[in-house]
């Protein structure tokens, strides 16, 4: 990938809607016998390891400062499949000035579902760190409606 300037926002909405994914990722919230474990609303684009330069073209073209894991080839059962590469966003902040805004009713079909019941989620689930419920409540209250940023 040459510049940042050949990435447009839809054409990375029109990646997400084929590789990317809303998701949870479960975590510890302390440690001893108060700790218990909790949802985290994640982001995740996940590609072959060849398409590492698009990830990082999308990574810098959105302004997001970490979240890159590559992972080796899986061989388990017995194909020899390529590594992966991740971007991975968890971060409230991220989460709340770019990924939500970027996708939020600029999504169709089933990636579209995907994503409000994701934010839905948010608000309902009890395991969902206390923290995040404020995406959910922006969402609620329409935050995100008067606010378009892309």
């Amino acid at each position: 990938m040459g510049s940042k300037k050949q990435l447009t926002y839809d054409y990375i909405r029109g990646l997400i809607d084929g590789e990317g994914c809303f998701t949870f990722h479960t975590a510890s919230n302390g440690r001893g016998v108060s700790a218990r474990r909790v949802k985290i609303p994640a982001f995740v684009l996940i590609m072959h390891e060849r398409d590492t330069p698009l990830i990082v073209a999308i990574k810098e073209f959105l302004d997001i400062d970490k979240g890159l894991y590559h992972y080796g080839p899986w061989r388990k059962d017995g194909y020899n499949r390529g590594g992966t590469i991740r971007l991975l966003v968890r971060d409230l902040g991220t989460l709340k000035n770019t990924i939500i805004p970027l996708f939020y009713n600029n999504l169709v079909g089933y990636k579209g579902e995907q994503f409000i019941a994701w934010l839905n989620k948010m608000g309902t689930d009890p395991d969902v760190s206390d923290q995040y419920k404020l995406l959910y409540r922006l969402y609620k209250h329409g935050y995100f409606d008067q606010n378009p940023k892309f």
